[in-house]
C-alpha cells in the first residue's frame, strides 16, 4: 500500500483548535429539520394564499408558464460555478428558499405596507407607486439575502469566492421570481376570462413577454449585487470584521437601488420601461456576466499556481496541475473515465477535481493570511480525499494532459541525424485503459 507523501511545510499558516462539544440545538439533524419543516410550511401558505388570488385555473397556467425560463437559468448558474460546483443542496435550499419563504414574506409584508400607506394618506394611487418603487424592493432584497446569509454562515466552506455569492443569490432570485411569475400570470389569465380577450393581444402574452422572455433575469439581476458583496467578505480575512459586514450591506442596497429602478420605471414616461430596460438593465447584465466569467478565469489560474506545490511533494502528479486548472482538460478526465471505468468512475475523478480545486483556493488564502484557525485540519482532510479517489483519478488525468498538450513544433534548424525541418518524432502514448486487467 502506498504511503502517504509528508504535508507541505506551512510556516506562518494557523494551527488548528480544538473542537468543543455542540449543543443540542447546534446539531445538523436539529438544523436540518427546523429549516425543511420552515419550508415547507412557507410553501404551504404560499401556494393557498397565490391560488386563492389566481384561482386553480390560473395558477395552473401560471405555474405551466413560470417554470419555463426556470431550467434556463439554474443552467447558466450551474455552469458559472464548474471551477469549484457546489453542492446541490445548496442550490436547493437557495431555489426553495427564494420560492417560499422569501415569496411569503413579501407577499405579506408588500400587502401589509401597502395598506397601511393607504390608510395613513388616504391615496391609494399614491401608495401602491411608494409599495412598489419602495417599499417592494427592502423587503424583496432583504428576504432574498437572507438565504445567502444563512449559506454564507452556515455552510462557509462551500463559500469561498465571488462565485459561489453569485450563485447562491441567482438561484434563490429564480426561485423567488419562479413564484412571483406564477401569480403574475395567473392573475392576467384571470383578468383575459373574464374580459374574454385572447390571443397575441391578451394581457396574458403581453406579461409573459415581459416577464419571461424580456427580463427573466431581472430578479437574479438585482440579488447577484448581494452575492457579490458576500463574495467578496468571504475573500476577506476573518479578522477584517468590519469589511465582512459593510461590503454584503452595500451590495444589499445596490440590489435594493437597482430593483427601485426598475419598479419605477413606469414612471418615466410612456416608453420609461423600454429606456431603462436598453439603457441600464442590459448593460448591467453584460458587465456582470463579464465580471463573472473572468473571476471565473481567476480561479482557474489560481489552480494553476496553487497546486504545484502539492505535485512537488508527491500529492498530485507533475501534469495534474495543468489539467485541473483547464475547464476542457477536466471534462475529457470525467469523459474518459466514465467511458472506461462507469460512472462511479467519472464521478470520483469530479470529486478528485472538486476537491483539489478547494485544495488550490485554501492554500491561495493562507498565502493572503486570509485562513481560518481550521486551515490545517481542513488542508489534510482535502488531501486524504484527493488519495482515496487517486487511483481512478489519476490515469484519466494523465489521459487529458497528453490529450490536451500542446502539437511539438519543429525548429527552423536541421536536427543531427535528421534532414533539415525534421525532428525525431515523439513516441506514441499508448491507449492506456486503466480499467482494464
Amino acid at each position: 500500500m502506498a504511503t502517504n507523501p509528508p504535508y507541505p511545510s506551512h510556516s506562518g499558516f494557523p494551527a488548528g483548535v480544538a473542537r468543543r462539544r455542540a449543543h443540542w440545538w447546534q446539531r445538523k439533524w436539529v438544523r436540518y429539520g427546523a429549516l425543511t419543516t420552515l419550508l415547507a410550511l412557507s410553501g404551504l401558505v404560499i401556494l393557498a394564499l397565490v391560488r386563492e388570488q389566481t384561482g386553480t385555473e390560473g395558477f395552473l397556467v401560471g405555474l405551466g408558464l413560470a417554470v419555463l425560463p426556470v431550467p434556463l437559468l439554474v443552467t447558466a448558474f450551474r455552469w458559472l460555478d464548474r471551477v469549484e460546483p457546489g453542492p446541490w443542496r445548496n442550490l436547493l435550499f437557495s431555489f426553495a428558499w427564494g420560492a417560499c419563504a422569501a415569496a411569503l414574506i413579501a407577499i405579506v409584508a408588500n400587502s401589509f405596507a401597502t395598506r397601511w400607506i393607504a390608510t395613513a394618506t388616504a391615496d391609494p394611487s399614491s401608495a401602491d407607486t411608494i409599495g412598489a418603487t419602495v417599499i417592494a424592493p427592502i423587503v424583496e432584497e432583504s428576504a432574498k439575502a437572507a438565504a445567502v446569509l444563512l449559506v454564507f454562515l452556515f455552510r462557509r466552506r462551500d463559500f469561498t469566492g465571488i462565485v459561489d455569492g453569485v450563485v447562491i443569490a441567482g438561484v434563490t432570485a429564480t426561485g423567488f421570481a419562479f413564484t412571483e411569475n406564477i401569480l403574475y400570470l395567473g392573475t392576467a389569465f384571470g383578468t383575459d376570462q373574464l374580459s374574454g380577450d385572447t390571443g397575441i393581444a391578451s394581457v396574458t402574452a403581453a406579461t409573459f413577454f415581459v416577464r419571461v422572455i424580456m427580463s427573466p433575469f431581472a430578479h437574479p439581476l438585482f440579488t447577484v449585487l448581494t452575492g457579490i458583496g458576500f463574495g467578496v467578505a468571504a475573500l476577506s480575512a476573518d479578522r477584517h470584521h468590519v469589511r465582512r459586514i459593510l461590503l454584503p450591506l452595500a451590495g444589499l442596497l445596490l440590489a435594493m437601488g437597482m430593483h427601485a429602478m426598475w419598479n419605477g420605471s413606469s414612471a418615466f414616461g410612456e416608453y420609461g420601461f423600454f429606456a431603462v430596460y436598453a439603457v441600464f438593465m442590459v448593460p448591467c447584465f453584460g458587465l456582470l456576466t463579464w465580471l463573472v466569467i473572468w473571476t471565473r478565469q481567476r480561479e482557474l489560474g489560481t489552480v494553476r499556481t496553487e497546486l504545484p506545490a502539492y505535485a512537488m511533494a508527491g500529492w498530485l502528479a507533475a501534469p495534474e496541475p495543468f489539467v485541473l486548472g483547464s475547464m476542457k482538460a477536466r471534462r475529457m478526465a470525467r469523459e474518459y473515465a466514465t467511458q472506461y471505468g462507469g460512472r462511479a468512475a467519472g464521478r470520483a475523478v469530479a470529486e478528485y477535481e472538486s476537491y483539489a480545486t478547494s485544495l488550490a483556493f485554501l492554500r491561495h488564502r493562507g498565502r493572503s493570511g486570509k485562513a481560518g484557525s481550521d486551515f490545517v485540519a481542513r488542508e489534510q482532510e482535502l488531501l486524504h480525499e484527493l488519495w482515496a479517489r487517486r487511483e481512478a483519478a489519476r490515469p484519466a488525468l494523465a489521459y487529458a494532459a497528453r490529450a490536451t498538450a500542446p502539437a511539438p513544433v519543429a525548429p527552423p534548424w536541421p536536427v543531427y541525424g535528421y534532414p533539415y525541418g525534421q525532428t525525431a518524432a515523439y513516441p506514441a502514448y499508448p491507449a492506456y485503459n486503466p480499467y482494464r486487467s
